[in-house]
């Protein structure tokens, strides 16, 4: 008989020990030969990011030497941080940005050597690499910080050869340069042709990029670069060369990003492609880069594609037969997958979730359906009696419009609350701010939702994942329709009786913790809420924020400094008398991306005016905190927060946390 407690209070088995360090994320896939490849980041190692191998017999083990991580610098975000063919495996290692080699035996790996020369200060990073063996180099992404007041990037061929002992590797050469950003440098499978994107200021890469083609001389160079798709309002998506040839990629040009096939590439006129539609859907089979290495499809046949495709809030899986132009769904109980790598005779594997499912590393035999769990994120299998399940929430907001949420209603086996009472609830506002939230088991709701608080996962107007007119919702409306959708959807959520009206906070990173500063300021629907590394002052983000996000506010605001005016006007830091509710700031302090100086700000403007505020800076932290020990402090710093501030007492024993001014 489940015992009877209020919300909030109620003792779960998802401690914060779980959250933090039970769990490692898993990450890009690859296949070489018989052999499996994925990436791991686990807090309990300080967040290190390890390379991690399957041999055919089912032996796993690490890649990556002891000390090294798997992350590249390119963009501050990373992502494509390896490659690996014929048991060669090149990385970029964060400590220092550079390329590294290893050889793989059935022995195991070797020493890793660096491919590329040291730089001081990691002012040399590299990212989204291609092994070509043939010409005994790599081609990959270059980001060179050395001595400018904005970073070049550029293509550039690595060698893949490391120096004699003793000698320092060469400068790499360069390919291809004149836009401000590249990625998905990907060759032709006669090496005779490569593809890449390239956008320009103050286009990001959901926004505007173009699809480009050259041919490949015999001295590596690449000569006749033709645009042969995209443009500044176009987003091309990972454009991949299928086994004979064929160019394909992704892109929103009917709103939705669906795949295309252009077969004969050398007719395509510049940006004026005949390309096919090969599933078209009102669904997304891309998503924003935000991150290098990204896959939404492989090839698993000549004409055999393995896809994933999001629609309402929701991820699918399907083959795709080119032939017959048939999308054979596959189900291998997820709700969301990522991370697809393939072969030819059919042979894939990619990231399965659920619900009530941790991520996990799985194999697939296209064939014949057969499917085999390498890895899973978690050691042990989830107790589903404490897991709340999500439910679609489509809701009315500004302006006559509908936008999206999930619910996780509060859960929990072993309790209940007294009859009439409402739960809290809860409020996540995403990053992005062109993220998703998706339906993947998140040990951080349901640390909440088990202990009675609800979770309102909100997909604001300019989130992916319900076409490109969605996310341009927030074009020049930063700070207006997001602030809307969170306010409307918690507002939604109390009038339809789900949840306490007077118990309603939010809390949101990044964009999302802009989003949470905003609702804090210009509305008074929440009690509290709680800022992970959130933008404060719009005008701070424009100077000081890095070079791939340095435009973006003219899409999301505006130009500046013509339009300071409305910066000032949507910056809660200069209104914060405006905020009447206690607040809770989280911060990184080696944060590039939002530098602490922005909650360093909110929270002295707050002491100021007497408002109550906690706040909790991390060392060796950047944008998103990594090592478990942080993590756990956080988690429970929030909770004793809103069990102070709404009056529940917590059933976990929580390190004292200080509030100024309550």
């Amino acid at each position: 008989m489940p015992s009877v407690a209020p919300y909030g209070s109620w003792r779960s088995p998802i401690t914060s020990e779980r959250v933090a360090g039970a769990v490692i994320g898993l990450g890009q896939v690859a296949l070489d030969g018989d052999d499996v490849y994925w990436t791991e980041s686990r807090p309990a190692d300080g967040g290190r990011v390890v390379l991690v191998r399957r041999t055919p017999d089912g032996r796993t083990s690490d890649v990556t030497p002891p000390g090294m991580n798997v992350r590249s610098r390119v963009h501050e975000y990373g992502g494509g941080a390896y490659a690996v063919r014929d048991g060669v495996v090149v990385f970029a290692n964060f400590a220092d940005g550079r390329l590294w080699r290893q050889d793989v035996t059935a022995t195991g790996a070797g020493v890793a050597r660096p491919l590329t020369p040291e730089a001081p200060d990691a002012a040399l990073r590299h990212a989204d690499p291609v092994i070509d063996l043939e010409r005994r180099r790599v081609v990959c992404v270059q980001e060179d910080h050395r001595g400018r007041r904005e970073a070049e990037n550029r293509i550039v061929a690595v060698s893949l050869d490391p120096p004699l002992d003793g000698c320092a590797p060469a400068e790499p050469r360069g390919l291809v340069s004149g836009h401000d950003f590249f990625s998905n440098a990907r060759l032709a499978p006669d090496g005779r042709r490569v593809c890449w994107l390239a956008w320009d200021h103050p286009n990001m890469p959901w926004d505007g990029t173009e699809l480009w083609v050259a041919d490949v001389a015999l001295d590596g160079s690449f000569g006749n670069a033709r645009r042969i798709a995209g443009g500044p309002t176009e987003s091309i998506f990972q454009p991949e060369w299928s086994p004979t040839g064929e160019l394909h990629f992704v892109s929103d040009r009917t709103d939705w990003w669906n795949l295309y096939r252009l077969a004969d590439v050398t007719a395509a006129g510049s940006g004026d492609t005949e390309a096919r539609a090969l599933a078209p859907l009102e669904a997304e089979f891309g998503q924003p880069q935000w991150v290098f290495g990204l896959t939404t499809y492989a090839f698993a046949g000549p004409q055999l594609i393995l896809c994933r495709y999001t629609r309402d809030g929701r991820w699918y899986l399907a083959l795709l037969d080119e032939a017959g132009g048939r999308l054979e769904p596959l189900d291998l109980g997820g709700t969301v997958y990522a991370s697809i790598a393939a072969q030819p005779r059919g042979r894939a594997a990619l990231l399965v979730a659920s619900p009530v499912r941790e991520p996990a590393v799985v194999l697939l035999d296209a064939a014949t359906g057969t499917v085999e769990e390498l890895r899973r994120a978690g050691a042990d299998e989830p107790d589903v009696r404490f897991l709340s399940r999500p439910e679609a929430v489509e809701f009315p907001t500004a302006d006559g419009l509908t936008a999206h949420a999930l619910y996780y209603p509060p859960a929990n086996a072993d309790f209940v609350a007294p009859e009439g009472e409402l739960p809290p609830l809860l409020v996540s506002a995403h990053g992005g701010p062109t993220s998703m939230a998706t339906t993947a088991l998140d040990w951080e709701i349901q640390f909440w939702t088990s202990r009675g608080i609800g979770v309102l996962d909100v997909n604001y107007g300019g989130s992916s994942g319900y076409g490109r007119r969605y996310r341009e919702r927030l074009e020049g409306r930063w700070g207006i329709v997001d602030l809307d959708d969170v306010v409307d959807a918690a507002r939604h959520m109390a009038a339809q009786g789900h949840v306490d009206p007077a118990r309603l906070i939010i809390h949101g990173a990044s964009a999302g913790g802009y989003t949470t500063l905003c609702a804090l300021t210009f509305r008074d629907t929440f009690r509290a809420g709680a800022s992970y590394f959130g933008i404060g002052d719009l005008e701070i983000f424009v100077h000081d924020t890095h070079k791939f996000e340095s435009r973006y506010m003219d899409r999301l605001v505006g130009p500046y400094p013509a339009l300071a005016e409305l910066y000032r006007a949507r910056s809660p830091i200069h209104h914060v008398e405006q905020i009447r509710c206690p607040v809770i700031v989280f911060q990184g302090l080696d944060d590039r991306v939002v530098p602490p100086n922005q909650a360093e700000r909110i929270v002295e403007a707050l002491r100021g005016r007497g408002i109550p505020v906690a706040y909790l800076p991390f060392e060796g932290e950047g944008h998103g905190f990594r090592r478990a020990e942080n993590i756990r402090r956080s988690l429970e710093a929030e909770l004793a927060f809103y069990g102070r501030v709404l009056g529940f007492v917590p059933a976990d024993e929580l390190a004292p946390l200080e509030i100024e001014n309550l």
